[in-house]
């Protein structure tokens, strides 16, 4: 974790049909995955969804909090929070 992280909070949706964005409700990300929550697949496809419409490295996007559940805290490293609210407004950073 460094100072130059920016924190989203997101709410997936695993067995979501297909890996997609569906925009910001409430200040988080809503994300819907195919993968089902089984083993940690569903956190998964999140973070490589994530890092790809940012056009990162999957290793910059990382989960801090919620892996158990559909309310998740991610980490994204490498991008800044007026870039995040200039392609998701609303997004709470």
């Amino acid at each position: 974790m460094s100072a130059d992280d920016v924190r989203i909070a997101v709410r997936c949706t695993p067995r979501g049909g297909a890996d997609r964005i569906d925009g910001v409700v409430e200040g988080a990300l809503r994300v819907r995955v195919a993968a089902p929550a089984v083993d940690g697949a569903a956190n998964e496809s999140l973070l490589r969804l994530l890092a790809a419409e940012l056009g990162l490295p999957r290793g910059a996007v990382r989960l801090i909090a919620g892996a158990t559940g559909r309310h998740k805290l991610v980490a994204i490293e490498g991008v800044d929070a007026p870039t995040l609210l200039a392609r998701w407004p609303d997004l709470g950073v």
